[in-house]
């Protein structure tokens, strides 16, 4: 349930866009900022569980803000995922859901290995057509900005600036796709591109500081904008491997950790301490220009962790899973001036939903004639509603999985299927498809009909003809 929410009266929320009770004047429209990792599993936060983490700064936002613990993506894995969360679709209705142009192509790749994640040089992409949320935030007068990785297509026609951002900065794709990749043979990939809006202005950057580079960046378009509203993305290429920090961090994190706290030692901790940092240097500019109290601030990440050195825990599975931990994450956000601090809420939300209800705070018209399956969750945070979903549908590699209604969840995978319930069994160990039928045929036919109405209404991602990787031009 959404704890501590309920009966609350939040500033501004139940009346925005309309005339106060009080008053003729509409409440001031929100900035949004969304910090947006890379496979960070759900215990890699200190206020989430996490004791090998070191993460003060979104612990400080926790408690001025509120922890969303059935937070959901819309896929275990990065391009995917990040589509879902810039359009408010599941990625099966936007054609997100299946491999890449060049990983079908690969010899010796089964398709069923394909992950359906974006690489150089590739011929398919968020298809331009789509609404997202930059564009919602432009279409309102807000000021646009993204930072870091992007992966929704690395050809000019699917860039950030083609999405809505006014300006770009950042990696096109996972830092680990390029020459010194561990199955380099196989891929062939070509140096990693660094991008200022659409050109590239350099090759192969240091990841020890893109944390540092990406968060410099998101500062300045602070400073710059402060005084319009504006929509940030800022999106960390870390904890996704290769592991890296920069040497500053790595000797203030050393000094902090000391040499008895094994727990914490290593660089897969030193990564998330600069993230943490990171999200330190954000809030303190918002509020060394004024402008804290009526900016969201949204902390997640794009899918579970990715190896051992990551934490999911209570929840099972990781990146790539349709189990708890591939789909649930971290999550903390904070508005000053609409969610009361130090608040908790436990009901279903997800990355589809950022879309449908920023774009409502900020008067944003969504098109009528592009359905999203995000919802708008205002009520959610604001009154103690339920959630606003029915079901929450769970597919990987363009194949559904698992379907959750309320605390139950059904998920079948290679025939065999398993029925948890979710408030008592949040691991997923415990099997109740034999003592619950009428459970299971109910959630087959959700999944039956979901799957049916996105094959009835899908729409194609986006593709070029001779796509070819991004370089340096003299």
């Amino acid at each position: 349930m959404a704890a501590a929410l309920m009966g609350l009266h939040l500033l501004g929320v139940s009346q925005l866009g309309a005339e106060s009770s009080a008053s003729s004047e509409t409440p001031p429209r929100p900035n949004l900022v969304i910090i947006f990792t890379d496979d960070q599993g759900y215990a890699d936060l200190s206020c989430f569980g996490g004791d090998h983490v070191l993460t003060p700064n979104i612990d400080r936002m926790a408690a001025e803000g509120v922890r969303l613990t059935s937070f959901y993506v819309g896929a275990p894995l990065c391009s995917p995922s990040r589509a879902a969360l810039m359009t408010g679709c599941y990625p099966s209705r936007i054609d997100m859901g299946t491999p890449s142009s060049i990983a079908v192509d690969l010899p010796n790749v089964p398709r069923g290995k394909c992950f359906p994640v974006f690489l150089a040089g590739d011929g398919r992409g968020l298809n331009p057509e789509e609404f997202t949320i930059a564009e919602a935030a432009q279409s309102a007068g807000y000021k646009t900005g993204m930072f870091g990785k992007w992966h929704l297509g690395d050809q000019t026609e699917f860039l950030p600036t083609r999405q809505g951002f006014e300006e770009y900065f950042g990696i096109p794709y996972s830092h680990d796709i390029h020459p010194a990749h561990r199955r380099q043979e196989i891929f062939n990939f070509p140096p990693l591109p660094l991008l200022e809006g659409e050109t590239v202005i350099e090759m192969e950057p240091d990841a020890d500081y893109l944390t540092r580079r990406i968060t410099e960046r998101a500062v300045s378009f602070i400073e710059k904008n402060k005084d319009e509203n504006f929509f940030l993305y800022v999106a960390h290429p870390l904890p996704h491997g290769p592991l890296a920090a920069s040497p500053e961090i790595k000797k203030e994190y050393a000094q902090k950790v000391g040499t008895d706290d094994k727990a914490k030692q290593g660089l897969y901790s030193t990564a998330i301490y600069e993230i943490d940092w990171s999200v330190g240097e954000i809030l303190d500019a918002l509020e060394e220009q004024g402008i804290e109290k009526n900016t969201i601030v949204l902390f997640a990440t794009d899918n579970g962790p990715a190896g051992r050195k990551g934490s999911a825990k209570p929840l099972s599975g990781w990146k790539g899973k349709t189990l708890e931990g591939g789909m649930r994450v971290p999550a903390v956000l904070r508005w000053p001036n609409g969610i009361p601090a130090g608040t908790e809420v436990d009901e279903l939300v997800t990355a589809m939903d950022v879309l449908p209800t920023f774009a409502k705070l900020a008067g944003a018209k969504l098109p009528r004639d592009r359905a999203i399956d995000g919802k708008d969750i205002l009520p959610t945070l604001a009154d103690g509603a339920e959630s606003p979903h029915e079901y929450f549908f769970y597919a990987h590699w363009g194949t559904l999985e698992a379907v959750r209604w309320k605390d139950w969840k059904l998920r079948i995978v290679d025939g065999e299927e398993a029925l948890y319930n979710l408030d008592t069994d949040i691991s997923e160990k415990t099997n109740l498809a034999s003592s619950h039928p009428e459970i299971v045929q109910q959630l087959k036919g959700a999944m039956q009909a979901f799957e049916k109405e996105m094959e009835a209404n899908e729409r194609p991602a986006g593709s070029v003809d001779n796509p070819t990787p991004l370089a340096l031009i003299p």
